[in-house]
Formats: C-alpha cells, structure tokens, sequence
C-alpha cells in the first residue's frame, strides 16, 4: 500500500510539474509571436493541450506499470492490457468521463481517483491561464 501511495503521489507530481512548466514556457513565448493575436490564442491553446495528453500518457504508463506489475490490482472490462486501453482509460479519467466501460479494481482503483482530481485542477488552471492571456491579447487590438 505505501509503494502505491508513492507511484500515485509521484504521477501526479509529474502531472502538476508539466503543466507548470507548459504554462510557464507559453506565457513567455506567446508574447513574443509576431502573428496576429487571435492566432496566438489558438497557438496557446493547442500548446495547453498537449501538455494535457502528455499528462494523460505519463499516467497511462503508471497504469501500465501497475497492472503488468500484478500487485496492484487490475484494470477489467473492454481491456486487453495494451498500452492503447491504458491510455484510453486514462483519458477517460483525467477527463472525469467515466464511461464505465474499463474498471479499476484494486490498488489501481487510487490512481484512478487521484487523476480525476488532477484533471480537474489542471483543466481549470489551463482555463484561468488561457482567460488572463486572451485579456492580455484583446488590450493589444
């Protein structure tokens, strides 16, 4: 159980540390974009998601790891242990989806949880950095 709390913990530092790093290299690049501001929205935008899905594969591969590990636990339904259901299942629990069709049992079951939660938090983060910049871009008209 500790080695579980550990892996979840360090995942989900992993997570919150790319974003930080994703929206910290935005805010510095995307002023000094000499292309109109309505493309350096969506540049900022595009660049917000994919820090997402590279969060989203940073917890499929602890899914991954977890599962072909054997101890903690399994991940049942429409699930074939590839790394393709893993990331699948991943994107279905950071973006709070739950489809139902790939269930967590076990240990797993935590991380699952843990990365609804972060999913939550970083989408807002990415919402409330995306609104301040877009302010900053429409004063520049």
């Amino acid at each position: 159980m500790i080695f579980t709390f550990i892996l979840n913990c360090f995942l989900v530092a992993v997570a919150v540390l790319i974003h930080f790093e994703a929206l910290n290299q935005l805010s510095r690049f995307i002023p000094k974009l000499t292309i109109k501001p309505r493309l350096r929205v969506l540049f900022g935008v595009f660049g917000a998601i994919f820090a997402h899905v590279v969060e989203i594969w940073a917890f499929a591969f602890g899914y991954y790891f977890m599962i072909h590990q054997g101890s903690f636990g399994s991940l049942e339904g429409h699930f074939d242990k590839s790394l393709m259901d893993c990331i699948y299942f991943s994107f279905v629990s950071y973006t709070s989806l739950g489809f139902g069709d790939i269930v967590a049992k076990g240990d797993v079951r935590f991380l699952a949880g843990l990365e609804a939660l972060t999913g939550l938090v970083l989408i807002s983060w990415t919402a409330s950095f995306m609104f301040i910049e877009m302010q900053k871009l429409w004063k520049d008209k």
